[in-house]
């Protein structure tokens, strides 16, 4: 499966940016973006992109920090992570959801519109799901700054996955303060797995965990279609 390349406008600036785009297999589910982690649209990001295509869904990943380089890519190393985050603190909430929303609105008119997100965008779904209009569902795979955020009023059902061994998240806490504000979003904590354990073949992935994960994000999202 070969990705294409899209521009799409944000709303909110008019500023064009890019993303991959993939038509979905068989009989398609409805419209996933997919949220990046800091390190741009890297081969994991297009991995998951080519996952949900197979599964039948018509995909969209927009390039987050296109504001601040375009096709920006980084390594999974300290330099990689230091441009990541300089890029994510400059790109600000409200790009973020700016180019969201735009991508919501692209895939809309063919049906149900869903988000997952990992690392950085697992907290850019989280407040999509509070912000945006149009999701019918939002998968958040280990945001750092959702329990800051779990107060938020959601606008859509959501679910959530943890890693165990997350030395940057205490997944407990993390599961604490989402039930305490949401009871009825479902935390999934995966003891064999770490941070950015949806990357296949990274040191704190574990392949069952991951594909664990993404048959409840599956379920999650076709019990959410409203088909």
């Amino acid at each position: 499966m070969t990705a294409d390349r899209l521009t799409l406008t944000a709303v909110h600036d008019g500023f064009v940016f890019t993303a991959d785009h993939a038509h979905p297999q068989g009989v398609r589910k409805g419209g996933v973006i997919v949220v990046q982690e800091i390190f741009g649209l890297d081969r994991y990001v297009q991995e998951d992109v080519a996952r949900w295509a197979e599964r039948g869904f018509e995909v969209v990943a927009p390039a987050m920090f296109d504001r601040q380089e375009r096709g920006f890519v980084a390594g999974h190393d300290p330099d990689g992570f230091e441009a990541g985050v300089r890029y994510a603190k400059a790109n600000g909430p409200e790009n973020a959801m700016g180019d969201i929303q735009a991508c919501i609105d692209f895939l809309a008119p063919r049906g149900p519109v869903f988000v997952v997100g990992y690392c950085y965008g697992g907290t850019m779904a989280w407040l999509a799901a509070a912000r945006c209009q149009g999701l019918s569902a939002a998968a958040s795979y280990y945001g750092g700054q959702v329990a800051g955020m779990a107060r938020f009023a959601l606008s859509c059902p959501v679910i959530v996955h943890l890693g165990r061994k997350d030395p940057h998240i205490p997944a407990d806490e993390m599961k604490a303060a989402i039930a305490a504000a949401h009871p009825e979003v479902p935390v999934h904590i995966y003891e064999a797995s770490g941070h950015g354990f949806n990357n296949d073949g990274r040191p704190d992935s574990d392949l069952a965990d991951a594909e664990m994960a993404r048959a409840r994000t599956l379920d999650f999202f076709v019990a959410n279609s409203g088909g």
